[in-house]
């Protein structure tokens, strides 16, 4: 009578098979949730960045030409936004741009904002 299973050499190559399997699959999860969180921190940002924009409007004030740095508070995180405004050379319209960044000493920001504002009517 003949014995019937796996050899140890089956069942290691199975296990072999298995563990590239399931690395693959830890290896796509993890890309998934690195990008979720990029994806989030982005959204943020870019609500600081809109809520910049807004609080000139709201304001009814003509923005003068210049730069301006401060900080927010969204999503219990400190955000640091520097808001530039120009002259597009059309009258009455100045161009604002609100870079956003998580952190005070990062180069790049993480969101950036280019945004038109006409002048108020009085």
């Amino acid at each position: 009578m003949k014995a019937r299973g796996f050899t140890l050499i089956e069942v290691m190559v199975a296990l072999a098979v298995l563990a590239i399997a399931l690395a693959a699959a830890i290896e796509a999860v993890s890309a998934q949730v690195k990008s979720a969180d990029h994806l989030r921190e982005r959204t943020f940002a870019h609500w600081v960045a809109m809520n910049q924009v807004a609080e000139i409007q709201v304001m009814g004030r003509y923005p003068p030409v210049g730069r301006e740095r401060g900080e927010a508070e969204m999503a219990g995180h400190t955000w640091w936004w520097t808001r530039i405004v120009s002259d597009p050379g059309v009258e009455g319209v100045r161009q604002v741009v609100v870079e956003v960044r998580a952190r005070r000493d990062q180069e790049d920001p993480v969101a950036r904002l280019v945004a038109l504002v006409g002048k108020p009517l009085q």
